[in-house]
Parts: structure tokens; sequence; C-alpha cells
């Protein structure tokens, strides 16, 4: 006999991170960076009571910033989404930033919670969960190896010789 799935269900991502922890914190706050790992339509006004949007345009998700506490929590309320199924508990996204491994070294959880348990949430708990893993691996890897300028190639010293590509 099947028992109906009544509760919610949480997810957390850990990512350590070679960075200063302030620099970290901004990644997750200044909206040109906020786009550098989220994606070009990401956005946020970066303040309590302010609002954060993750993902793409036609698919994307709006919260409220319930706590803002700079260098050391984020937390996330999101806004019902038009067209999906009802739910009794709000979605709460917690960034958790934390320096205990060291200077230049940095914790960043995210825990996650208040999805429905219920069978027509499995999707959208799958690809929120995974989604922000990826997330996060791609502000590691921003923050850990920014791209480098290479300088542009000098033009030859001496005018091309006929039939040679420069």
């Amino acid at each position: 006999m099947k028992t109906a799935r009544t509760g919610t269900r949480g997810y957390a991502c850990l990512a350590e991170i070679e960075a200063p922890l302030a620099r970290v914190w901004r990644a997750l706050t200044e909206p040109a960076l906020v786009r550098i790992w989220l994606g070009a339509d990401a956005w946020i006004d970066a303040r309590a009571g302010g609002q954060y949007r993750v993902g793409e345009r036609d698919r994307s998700r709006e919260a409220r910033i319930d706590v803002f506490e700079p260098n050391r929590r984020l937390r996330l309320i999101y806004f019902p989404e038009p067209g999906m199924p009802p739910s009794a508990s709000a979605i709460v996204d917690d960034f958790l930033l934390d320096p205990r491994q060291g200077p230049g070294r940095t914790s960043l959880r995210l825990l996650g919670s208040g999805i429905s348990e219920a069978a027509a949430w499995d999707a959208f708990y799958k690809r929120t969960r995974l989604g922000w893993e990826r997330g996060l691996a791609r502000l590691k890897v921003a923050l850990e190896k920014p791209p480098r300028l290479r300088p542009l190639p000098r033009p030859p010293a001496e005018p091309p010789l006929p039939g040679l590509d420069y």
C-alpha cells in the first residue's frame, strides 16, 4: 500500500572555495558578478527585502531576500510560480558563508527547503537541486580560476610578403 507523501524535502550543497570570504559574498550579491556564474538573466537587488532572480527569462524563479547579513548569510524566499502544483510551504534557499577553513578560504553552504514531497514536485526538486550544484561549481571556478586576458598579437614588423596571409 502506497502512502501519500505530504511533507517537505530539502537539499544541501557545499562549496569549499579558495577565495576570501568578502570576495565570495560579492559574487553572491553584486549583479554583474552574479550574472557571471548564474547566467545573463540573473538579477539581484542586494538588500533585505530586495529581490533575487535565477534562471532564464522564460523559466525564471524570483525570490524575496529575507535575510541579508553581509559576509555571513543570504536567505531567499521564493514567490509561488504560476503553473506549479499547490504547496502549503514556502520554498527557501539559505546561503551560509564560513571562513573557518582559514584566511583566503571560504566554505559556502546552501540549504534549500520547503519543496513538497508530493510526486508532482519530483521534477522541480531534481532540477532545482542539480541546478544549484552546478551553479555553485561555476561560482567556485569563476572565483578560483578567473579568465585571463591574453595580449593581442602584434602585427609583423615588416609588411607581409606577397602570397602569404597574416
